[in-house]
């Protein structure tokens, strides 16, 4: 099984219109300023490094939660 990949990214607007089409078909938004800035610095298609693994599984964690309806609560 592979790493997840950074499937998208961008600045300013493209950003903006990621976050946009996120809302507009419902899918959740987990927003951490310190993870942005280290996905950031990986190019698209790239795979999670293994260092990044925990905060990925974190952030798989939240997706489940909201999936099975239970909020963002930890």
């Amino acid at each position: 099984m592979e790493a997840p990949k950074i499937v998208a990214k961008g600045k300013g607007y493209v950003a903006d219109n990621i976050l946009k089409t996120a809302k507009e078909h419902d899918i959740p938004v987990q927003e951490d300023p310190s993870l942005v800035e280290v996905l950031g610095k990986l190019d698209l298609d790239q795979q999670i490094p293994p260092e990044l693994y925990q905060v990925v599984a974190e952030i798989l964690a939240f997706v489940y939660r909201i999936d099975k309806g239970g909020g963002t609560k930890s």
